[in-house]
């Protein structure tokens, strides 16, 4: 059963959503401020982390930094609805989603799913006798490591999934819509940024080609490619 950590100090949200949870098959606990929220989240007890924003005594962010600098576990985040700083943020230090509250649980489900899901491989076109290879990136799916100019390349469980399908789509573009589908596991949502956030943090992580341009292209209007080779 898969173990899930809530931690939000709206008690009667997180009471609900623990039960939907456990209707689902997941099992589920619940703290209700940023500083338990950490511990819990970095005692190996928990498959991924659902955290929300804005909290006593430590916010969500902050949680989700100190969260980072020990782990690379699953984190999804709760925002605000229509609040992008926060989300935006908390997508740049290394959350694999977000759902903007008030939230359903069936969706709060469909994300967990997509994420757990993609941590386990299945969701960029299964798992694949690696290594995957383009250029200095060599990319091993069934394990999800990454290697950049024959070094450890450290990326949070979404970022590899995007940067895996355009891997494996090298020299071509690859639209926000189908990054969307294959990497997230969901249909890109009208003014949603998530996918230029990541990629935008991937591109830090690759650093610049000899001549100075990035490895991942951006083409107007259509989506990214990665420089193949």
């Amino acid at each position: 059963m898969t173990r899930v950590l809530l931690v939000d100090d709206d008690v009667e949200l997180a009471s609900m959503l623990r039960e939907y949870l456990e209707q689902e098959g997941f099992e589920a606990d619940v703290v209700h401020d940023g500083e338990s929220g950490v511990r819990e989240a970095l005692s190996g007890r928990y498959a991924i982390v659902v955290l929300d924003v804005m909290m006593p005594r430590l916010n969500g962010v902050e949680a989700l930094r100190q969260i980072r600098a020990a782990s690379r576990m699953p984190v999804l985040m709760l925002t605000a609805r229509g609040d992008d700083i926060d989300r935006i943020i908390g997508l740049e230090l290394g959350a694999d989603d977000y759902v903007p509250k008030p939230c359903s649980p069936r969706e709060l489900v469909a994300r967990l799913r997509a994420i757990l899901r993609r941590v386990t491989g299945d969701a960029a076109g299964g798992s694949a006798e690696g290594p995957l290879v383009v250029g200095p990136l060599s990319m091993w799916p069934e394990r999800r490591s990454a290697q950049w100019h024959d070094q450890a390349l450290n990326l949070t469980s979404t970022e590899y999934s995007i940067l895996e399908v355009m891997a494996r789509h090298a020299g071509r573009v690859v639209s926000k819509s189908e990054l969307s589908e294959l990497a997230l596991g969901r249909p890109l949502a009208r003014f949603d940024r998530s996918i230029d956030v990541h990629v935008s943090s991937i591109r830090q992580k690759l650093g610049t080609r000899p001549e100075g341009d990035s490895w991942i292209q951006t083409v107007r209007g259509q989506g990214y490619q990665l420089v193949n080779g």
